[in-house]
């Protein structure tokens, strides 16, 4: 049986890394044989992977992802993961704190979270590595005199990689819509403020719009509702505690803002389909 904690691990990064930038290429196969990397947790900091060769099995908030070189992968701070497996893995990994993001990338981050893994095409996966390549490189040059200003622009570059691949994906930003514009800033207060605010009238008023046009412009984008929203992403964290911590179900509740107890209880089964305590039950080892 998983050992429960009061908390969600988060893995800090290590004492030699540089203020907050953590960066290594490494090759892997089978099991990760690290109980920081195996066991469900958070990242200190925004992780990107570069699987160079092979394939890495990773559990994201309760989906399995096989992410088959080449592509690219993205990880926001409040996702809960672990790492499965590792078959013939080549990877580049790194992990940057937020005051050491660029502001434009820590927003355009923000607003595509959470993202699959992205295949990428050999020329970009080329590019991607002779960047990664460079900033390993430097990672090396303790003894420069501007060296973390040095490291930092250099990831900060390889973000801005990663970042154009996703964004890619999807229009680019002079032709959102008003509707995709509002529905963006909509999910980044959700982020923000889902646990102490449940109101979609209060969202609206953050955005300075009516609530019938806040959930006009979600539902035009997404094809669900504000208050979906709001809830999926309140069970999000409920699901993630009942499975990784030892809480109560009350405790949880009152974590997520409802101190009806009931009413999180029937909201949780109207959403997933089953009640807290049978989830928890269900997904013990």
């Amino acid at each position: 049986m998983r050992k429960k904690v009061d908390h969600i691990p988060v893995n800090t990064l290590p004492e030699e890394s540089s203020r907050g930038i953590m960066l290594l290429r490494e090759t892997f196969n089978g099991s990760p044989n690290s109980e920081q990397v195996e066991r469900s947790h958070r990242d200190g900091g925004y992780t990107f992977i570069i699987q160079e060769k092979g394939r890495t099995i990773i559990e994201i908030d309760f989906q399995t992802h096989y992410i088959q070189a080449p592509a690219i992968t993205f990880i926001h701070p409040h996702q809960v993961h672990r790492v499965l497996a590792f078959e013939d893995a080549m990877i580049t990994t790194w992990i940057i704190t937020e005051e050491n993001l660029l502001q434009e990338y820590l927003r355009l981050l923000e607003s595509i979270a959470p993202v699959n893994e992205l295949p990428v095409n050999l020329e970009t996966l080329a590019v991607l590595t002779e960047t990664a390549t460079l900033c390993m490189t430097l990672s090396e040059k303790k003894t420069e005199v501007l060296y973390h200003s040095i490291l930092k622009e250099s990831i900060n570059t390889l973000v801005a990689l990663i970042l154009s691949q996703y964004l890619a994906l999807s229009k680019s930003a002079e032709h959102h819509t008003r509707s995709e514009d509002i529905t963006k800033e909509f999910k980044t207060l959700l982020e923000n403020h889902y646990n102490s605010t449940k109101n979609p009238s209060e969202y609206a008023s953050r955005l300075n719009i009516s609530p019938s046009y806040l959930n006009e412009c979600v539902k035009a984008t997404t094809g669900k509702s504000v208050s979906s929203h709001i809830h999926q992403r309140v069970i999000l964290e409920a699901k993630r505690l009942l499975y990784h911590s030892g809480k109560s179900v009350k405790e949880i509740s009152g974590e997520l803002g409802y101190d009806d107890y009931s009413y999180f209880t029937r909201l949780f089964t109207k959403v997933v389909g089953i009640a807290p305590i049978t989830f928890r039950d269900k997904n013990r080892e």
